[in-house]
């Protein structure tokens, strides 16, 4: 198995269920630049931050929280930037005062942020898990903000033991193009039950290189706790860990 948006989808997110039920979230974050790859995956109460190896100044186009849960609503956010907090937030509160939600906060959102100040106008991409309070009902929302059209979220259909996913860039690791969700998602088959188990197969999956160098940075997962059910369990494969 290859990774289904190429050898180089840049940043990479999927959302769906486990064949035995399990949401699922997952992030993949690759890159051509040296500095781009002097990162790592760091854990957080709640959820995941992309930080750098050493002692680098912030940048906010590499460091960001990339991951972010709450259990008691079900919720999982997972985004390739700044734009993550305010995505959180926003079903956090839909969630509290137990609205129907639905894609159009997402997309807002991905608008208001817009595409990446880089060379490349770096597409936001976003997932969101959330549950409806009162139906206890989940729904599945991926978005994309390219620079060249308006953001874009659709809800998803979820099937068991397929992810749902969208990446920054098509998979051309000499010229990286935005990824086009007119298409739909990108899927891919998956049969773990255990968020360490679905990181590695995602890293595994993705193994390319560029200039001689392995362009893979880190790849997290998570899934509900099937020991606590007010918790989520978050794994995470990173290529380079800071010197000790």
């Amino acid at each position: 198995m290859t990774n289904p948006n190429g050898p180089y989808p840049g940043r990479q997110l999927f959302v769906g269920i486990s064949p035995g039920g399990r949401p699922a979230v997952a992030y993949l974050v690759t890159g051509r630049s040296a500095a781009s790859r002097e990162r790592r995956a760091i854990a957080l109460e709640d959820g995941v931050r992309i930080g750098p190896l050493g002692d680098v100044e912030y940048d906010p186009l590499r460091h960001y929280t990339a991951l972010k849960v709450e259990p008691a609503l079900g919720l999982a956010v997972v985004s390739n930037g700044i734009q993550t907090e305010a995505i959180f937030e926003a079903y956090r509160l839909l969630g509290n005062v137990g609205a129907t939600p639905d894609g159009s906060f997402l997309q807002k959102l991905l608008e208001g942020a817009g595409a990446e100040p880089d060379s490349l106008k770096t597409p936001r991409i976003a997932g969101v898990i959330t549950r409806h309070g009162e139906s206890g009902r989940l729904f599945y929302f991926l978005g994309v903000k390219r620079a060249d059209m308006p953001a874009r979220a659709l809800s998803v259909a979820v099937e068991p033991g397929v992810l749902f996913g969208v990446s920054t860039y098509q998979g051309d690791l000499s010229d990286p193009r935005p990824f086009d969700l007119s298409g739909g998602p990108a899927r891919l088959p998956f049969e773990d039950e255990d968020p360490h188990e679905l990181a590695t197969r995602l890293y595994d999956i993705s193994a390319a290189s560029h200039q001689d160098q392995d362009i893979r940075v880190c790849t997290v997962a998570a899934m509900p706790s099937a020991d606590d059910p007010g918790a989520w369990d978050v794994a995470i494969k990173n290529r380079q860990e800071p010197p000790r």
